[in-house]
């Protein structure tokens, strides 16, 4: 899909992820953040030639690109925000099953480990960013990226899951307690069912 871009709708209820995240919180991070993101990338690109490419060739295009630092951010944050969606589902997180959980043994030991490192790649994002679980040379990974940046440029790496650690992600229902907010994400709202279509 090509410009202008459109929101794609939340695969859930604005209140579907109560009580780890609050409707207040995905009513604002959704309608307001995301959409604004969205708005001003379509602006932008506008008279662009990039407005012929889809998302993921339009963030490929302009990353590391200094004239095309505000068309990569806002595309990049886009694309984190429709994949972040998609990586939370009400009544998830907890123990996976299937081939996820043969990685998270081969990769991690356990499942306490993976969710501690989980939690910890997030916890230690300095400032606005993003944690990933991603899939590298047969193995899960975590990945930590600041603001828009993710892991579509980084070569063999495959994105499976994704944590927002912006404050506006959070900040209404947990303010400062950012560790908080991660370990009960990971608990309860992981999209195992995601993770494993991305997994190929």
């Amino acid at each position: 899909m090509s410009a202008p871009f459109t929101m794609k709708p939340l695969p859930y209820a604005e209140n579907a992820l109560d009580p780890v995240i609050s409707a207040q919180t995905l009513g604002f991070h959704y309608g307001k953040h995301h959409t604004t993101y969205l708005n001003t990338l379509n602006k932008l690109i506008a008279d662009d030639p990039l407005k012929d490419k889809s998302l993921v060739e339009i963030i490929k295009a302009t990353h590391g690109k200094v004239d095309k630092t505000a068309i990569f951010n806002n595309a990049g944050q886009v694309w984190n925000h429709d994949f972040y969606w998609q990586s939370l589902t009400p009544k998830g997180g907890g123990k996976p099953a299937g081939r996820i959980a043969d990685l998270i043994k081969d990769s991690f030991g356990d499942y306490d480990s993976f969710k501690n490192e989980f939690a910890n790649t997030g916890v230690t994002q300095f400032g606005s960013g993003w944690a990933w679980l991603c899939l590298e040379g047969g193995k899960l990974v975590f990945k930590k990226t600041a603001n828009a940046e993710n892991p579509l440029h980084m070569k063999g790496v495959t994105p499976l899951l994704t944590l927002d650690v912006w404050e506006h992600a959070y900040y209404l229902d947990y303010q400062n307690r950012r560790p908080d907010h991660l370990n009960a994400a990971i608990d309860k709202l992981l999209n195992w069912e995601f993770a494993e279509q991305n997994l190929g």
